[in-house]
């Protein structure tokens, strides 16, 4: 791994309850980029690594652009068509870093006889933990093929899991807003 001053670093979590960690490369302290990196992460601390396994290097401080500032030479005013084209400048909260989560679902399938049920856990850094269930019944006429049954059940728990994650979305939102939201699924 080599890494520049303003690199983003990303490290995967060592556990699957824990959450990803993102920083910016402050030093380097290895030769020619090389590690150890002093990094000021997202939470505020600032720390030494050694990235391992798992870590991503993302070139750069932002994906966003930032504009040049604006010349102060008199211009005349664009036309209609060119203006429409022309996008704004970022603002502050454009330039901010983005805040990486890592949200895991984890999925159990439970097969017996010609029945087969998935349960599904989204994990992730919310207090409350969402689960859903499916089933799947095979077909006395039906193939013994578990992995079907296997397909169907879990296709089903995850989109139970979806629409209790879009409820949940609707809820935070109306509570944020005041307001009555619905999000559509796209």
């Amino acid at each position: 791994m080599r890494a520049r001053v303003g690199d983003r670093i990303i490290l995967a979590a060592e556990h699957i309850d824990e959450p990803t960690r993102d920083g910016e490369i402050l030093e380097i302290r290895g030769g020619e980029g090389a590690p150890p990196y002093l990094v000021r992460w997202s939470n505020g601390h600032t720390g030494l690594i050694y990235p391992g396994p798992g870590a991503v290097l993302r070139l750069g401080t932002t994906e966003v652009q930032v504009a040049p500032p604006p010349v102060t030479v008199a211009a005349p005013p664009p036309r209609p068509e060119a203006a429409a084209r022309t996008a704004a400048a970022p603002t502050p909260a454009d330039l901010r870093p983005g805040h990486v989560r890592e949200w895991n679902v984890r999925v159990s399938i439970f097969e017996s006889g010609d029945e087969t049920s998935a349960n599904v856990v989204l994990i992730a850094d919310s207090p409350e933990r969402l689960s859903a269930r499916g089933t799947a019944h095979r077909s006395a006429h039906d193939p013994g093929v578990p992995e079907i049954g296997d397909e169907v059940a879990v296709a089903r728990a995850l989109r139970h899991l979806a629409d209790q994650l879009m409820e949940t979305a609707e809820i935070d939102v109306s509570d944020v807003t005041g307001e009555k939201a619905h999000i559509r699924a796209v």
